[in-house]
């Protein structure tokens, strides 16, 4: 499943948060002394697999240096819909492998196989068992996820009428659900979707990065084949 060639699909990163449960802005914040800040990380593990990389993001001091292109979120306030809404408008490419800047460990093969999955369809997204806003069982992962420019009427619609769901246009456009057992064939241990956003994950984002790096390597993001 999936070969080590980037995609002709664009990629985005949202930074656009206000790290309330980090304390300081996880977007700048290196794991350990030495490392990158962590959405330079995300960027890196990111253009492993697609043809670009943006930032969806405030123009904060040190985001210049992130590694790619800064493009203002263009919905102030309407929270991952919006970003998702911006990187779509701003991709150079007809789909947008768009994740969150707080994934440490991206998978670039599962990243390359979810972009080469998009043709045909207008959101390529991990449904896995857990728990969020969006209720108990299985959870679509919506910084994890494929969208193409065809969402964006859908969008846009929920935009103006202020439902911010990122599920809830989806019954309105073509979706492709990818199931755990689909993940788990590129990621068997699912840490392409861990979370780095409290101090608590950041401390074991750490703890997993020594047990992976235990020798140095502490200037690098680890991007694996």
């Amino acid at each position: 499943m999936g070969g080590v060639d980037r995609v002709p699909i664009s990629g985005a990163v949202l930074a656009g948060g206000l790290s309330t449960r980090m304390g300081t802005d996880k977007a700048l914040l290196p794991l350990r002394p030495g490392d990158p800040p962590l959405a330079a990380v995300v960027v890196e593990r990111l253009r492993s697999a697609v043809s670009d990389v943006v930032l969806i993001a405030p123009e904060r001091p040190g985001y210049d240096a992130l590694g790619a292109p800064v493009v203002p979120d263009r919905y102030p306030g309407a929270a991952a819909l919006g970003g998702i809404a911006t990187a779509l408008e701003a991709a150079t490419h007809e789909h947008c492998l768009v994740v969150a800047c707080d994934l440490p460990f991206l998978n670039p093969r599962l990243l390359r196989w979810l972009a080469a999955s998009a043709a045909g369809w207008d959101v390529v997204i991990p449904r896995l068992p857990g728990e969020s806003r969006q209720g108990r069982g299985a959870v679509y992962q919506t910084l994890h996820a494929v969208y193409g420019k065809g969402c964006l009427p859908a969008i846009r619609g929920r935009l103006a009428s202020g439902d911010l769901r990122v599920v809830g246009f989806f019954d309105e456009v073509r979706v492709r659900e990818v199931d755990e057992s689909e993940v788990r064939a590129l990621d068997p241990d699912l840490r392409s979707f861990f979370n780095a956003n409290t101090p608590q994950a950041a401390d074991e984002a750490r703890r997993l990065l020594d047990l992976e790096q235990p020798h140095g390597g502490r200037g690098g993001t680890g991007v694996g084949p």
